[in-house]
């Protein structure tokens, strides 16, 4: 597929309001004022450093770096804001308003944040991921106007593969296989990609009220579900699992569990943040979850905690939410 009128369609994340509100206790001790910063340029070249979008108030919005063994501590903010960040390979994804009329754009942005290019988006951001290689950005957008869901709010998934030009404008048109079996149906809404490389993923579907994580290949143009009750899935360093966020008893309505998936046995585990975290988080590394939590609809933090269901949460980047490491 090629780019028509430079509009990407796109998708968004869960099935909440576009602004929701989580109120928490940190429990880590009461912050006093927000961390050391200072302007300056920032890279998103491989290295021991943590993107994230800054929610502090002089710097609210803007994409900034800290290093891993500091995390707390001084950060370097750049002068781009976005709505939602990522980064991998070098390269990097920015979702922001475009103009003032409630529109956005995707920026494509390079290793040192410079902007490459950009496209409209249809629809409001919520998730954004880049492709191990730096190839291949995915968004995530809610969208209105689905006759069969009464005119409420719908996700639609698009990804832009930089090298190629190449887009997929919508994952409603790919072929689902359902529990071994081809599936139809008008009610399907997808979000939350996460990359293994160019051409494969994981994501969420739902359809009939339940929700799936998928397996995905561009190529092919297929997705084949894999687990049930899984949203926002996020792929570890080795590949080897994704965390992700369970509702509830099945209900997002009563809020999330963060938990990690085993792909190889399917095994769940539910991690030591009892929190109910609306995200789709992140890997610090192979044995830690990164995640944000709001304390307000404007401030947010980002924590972790160990991806074996052990330890305790812990405050990682204050006034912050989608973290990215930037990995060697």
């Amino acid at each position: 597929m090629t780019l028509r009128g430079r509009a990407l369609l796109a998708a968004g994340l869960s099935f909440v309001l576009v602004v929701a509100a989580v109120v928490y206790v940190v429990v880590a001790g009461r912050r006093v004022g927000a961390p050391a910063a200072t302007s300056g340029a920032v890279e998103v070249s491989p290295g021991e450093k943590l993107l994230f979008r800054s929610t502090a108030d002089d710097s609210y919005g803007r994409v900034a770096t800290v290093f891993r063994a500091a995390a707390a501590g001084p950060r370097t903010i750049s002068g781009l804001a976005c709505d939602r960040v990522y980064a991998a390979g070098g390269k990097a994804i920015c979702l922001r308003p475009d103009g003032p009329l409630a529109t956005y754009q995707l920026a494509v942005l390079d290793s040192h944040l410079g902007v490459k290019d950009t496209y409209p988006l249809v629809g409001v951001p919520n998730r954004a991921r880049v492709s191990p290689s730096g190839n291949v950005l995915a968004w995530t957008v809610f969208v209105t106007g689905d006759s069969y869901n009464g005119g409420k709010f719908s996700t639609r998934v698009g990804m832009l593969n930089t090298s190629t030009g190449e887009t997929v404008d919508t994952l409603e048109t790919f072929a689902v296989t359902l529990s071994g079996h081809p599936y139809r149906a008008v009610d399907l809404n997808f979000w939350g990609v996460t990359f293994v490389d160019d051409d494969h993923f994981y994501a969420t579907m739902s359809t009939a009220g339940r929700r799936y994580l998928v397996f995905g290949d561009v190529a092919a143009q297929t997705v084949r579900t894999l687990a049930e009750n899984v949203e926002c899935p996020s792929l570890s360093p080795d590949g080897t699992k994704v965390a992700f966020k369970e509702a509830r008893g099945g209900d997002p309505t009563k809020g999330w569990r963060l938990s990690v998936l085993d792909l190889a046995t399917l095994t769940r585990t539910k991690l030591a943040e009892t929190r109910s975290v609306d995200d789709q988080a992140a890997w610090y590394d192979n044995h830690t979850v990164m995640y944000a939590l709001r304390r307000d609809a404007r401030a947010a933090d980002v924590w972790s905690v160990p991806a074996d269901g052990a330890g305790k949460p812990a405050l990682l980047i204050p006034d912050a939410e989608s973290p990215a490491a930037l990995w060697n």
